[in-house]
């Protein structure tokens, strides 16, 4: 079923918050000059009635503690955080460049990207080569006859470059701390034993000619501007799709395509990206930890990509607490028609995406596609009710910021590129945490989702507290520096 457009009322609602967004710009200035302990709220509502709205706040200060408190322990540092964000797929480009005037399209990018005035969102993935979520099928060396092309003679990244690269450049131009990792859905179809997109595994005698395939991509988004920040050697390995590009790459096949031809390859690059393992569901923590287990790959992989489409995210650190040098991204995952309900897609995006996905150590997460039309495209196979974090009407250029849009936008707004995920009380009556510290001005941003009844709570840091309170189903971002 196609995503209903909004009554006046939520459209005027979304309106409030997109001012409250622009607000946020505008006080910055007041609020760096606030006293230390003084804190800031932001929330959005389990009914939607309030999107990401500035809330009550309060003064950090020596009162008795309630019944419930959240502690926050800034001594106790983790991981480093680059961004969230989502994918800028065919699909998306072909929403935000044939249904979007110029002035309009340049308006939602700066709103999604630009730090301060907009979101600031920081983390971006592109695909190589054709997606589910494409117009048509197609690999970047699709040769004549499906001949073989070992040289990689026939390779051209136009199909996916005309539409994507544009604004991803322009994205980055709008956060210069954007990063951006790329991945394939499968093989040039010559290098399959099935000799098609769809279905099939890579031909052993065709690494050296993938591991080049994949870093000529590389290449050409360096010498565009846009260094890659990561790379997967393959989209949800575990896995054949029917109805669009795809390729089974076992846990085996992996560490030896790695440690044989890709990460000789990466290793002699200067400012190669990182190589990122796995690129699939926290049901089967099993296969990274496979090829973790292989000396001769282990060396060249930075870190392991998660999606969330089955498991859990304590999977993520099953496989920290066996390789704690590894780093941990989430690196899909897609609202849609499955989850109607805002308060239910409110409760997994935040509370089991972000805050538990976080206190399991990722760095970043990247929703799927940051764009789709109102039919839940353009797409060829694959998913056919997936959610955009925004929806763009093809008739006329409407713009409906989903669930996803707020959600994102909780973390990006207050969490900066190169945080750091401090210590806080992982979970007290239903109250779900995750909280970091900017290291440009010591300022706190903590995330709470509220899966239980309203409550009101004590935040604590330092001997010194605050109270707050949080209705049921509501998520909030609470930030301030703390007292000197």
């Amino acid at each position: 079923m196609p995503i209903q457009p909004l009554p006046p009322l939520r459209q005027l609602l979304r309106l409030t918050a997109l001012a409250g967004l622009a607000c946020l710009a505008a006080c910055a200035s007041v609020r760096a000059a606030d006293p230390d302990g003084v804190l800031h709220s932001w929330v959005t509502s389990a009914d939607g009635s309030r999107l990401l709205e500035p809330a009550q706040g309060g003064v950090f200060g020596r009162e008795t503690p309630l019944t419930r408190v959240i502690d926050i322990d800034a001594a106790q540092r983790y991981q480093s955080f680059v961004g969230v964000g989502a994918a800028i797929t065919d699909a998306s480009a072909a929403v935000l460049t044939g249904s979007l005037s110029e002035e309009r399209r340049e308006a939602l990018l700066q709103e999604l990207f630009a730090p301060g005035t907009g979101l600031g969102l920081s983390f971006v993935r592109v695909t190589i080569g054709a997606s589910d979520f494409s117009a048509h099928h197609y690999s970047l060396d699709d040769s004549p006859d499906g001949t073989p092309d070992p040289g990689l003679a026939h390779y051209s990244a136009a199909a996916t470059e005309a539409p994507v690269l544009p604004l991803v450049l322009r994205a980055r131009a709008l956060n210069p701390a954007l990063k951006v990792m790329a991945s394939p859905w499968s093989a040039p179809a010559w290098m399959k034993d099935s000799g098609s997109l769809i279905r099939g595994r890579l031909r052993r005698d065709a690494y050296p000619a993938f591991a080049d395939y994949l870093l000529r991509f590389a290449d050409d988004y360096a010498r565009a501007g846009i260094p890659l920040y990561a790379l997967t050697m393959q989209n949800e390995p575990a896995t054949e799709p029917a109805t669009y590009p795809g390729m089974r790459f076992d846990a085996e096949d992996r560490a030896r395509f790695i440690a044989e031809a890709l990460g000789p390859r990466l290793a002699a690059l200067p400012n190669a990206p990182l190589l990122l393992d796995w690129d699939h569901n926290w049901d089967a923590p099993d296969s990274p930890l496979a090829v973790l287990a292989d000396p001769a790959a282990a060396r060249y992989v930075a870190g392991i990509a998660w999606h969330c489409y089955g498991g859990k995210p304590a999977a993520q650190s099953v496989v920290h607490a066996a390789h704690p040098d590894k780093d941990t991204y989430l690196t899909e995952c897609s609202g849609g028609d499955w989850s109607h309900d805002w308060r239910d897609a409110l409760r997994f995006m935040s509370g089991t995406l972000l805050i538990d996905s976080m206190r399991h150590w990722a760095r970043g997460v990247i929703l799927w596609n940051i764009a789709l039309d109102e039919h839940h495209g353009p797409h060829l196979g694959g998913c056919n009710n997936c959610r955009g974090v925004v929806t763009v009407d093809s008739s006329s250029g409407e713009v409906t910021r989903n669930v996803e849009y707020y959600v994102l936008g909780h973390v990006s707004r207050f969490v900066r590129p190169g945080a750091v995920r401090i210590d806080s009380t992982a979970e007290v009556d239903g109250l779900h945490t995750v909280a970091f510290q900017n290291l440009d001005d010591s300022s706190i941003a903590l995330l709470i989702y509220n899966d239980g009844a309203a409550a009101e709570f004590t935040v604590r840091m330092a001997g010194r507290s605050v109270r707050y309170a949080l209705a049921g189903g509501d998520l909030a971002t609470l930030t301030w520096r703390p007292r000197r």
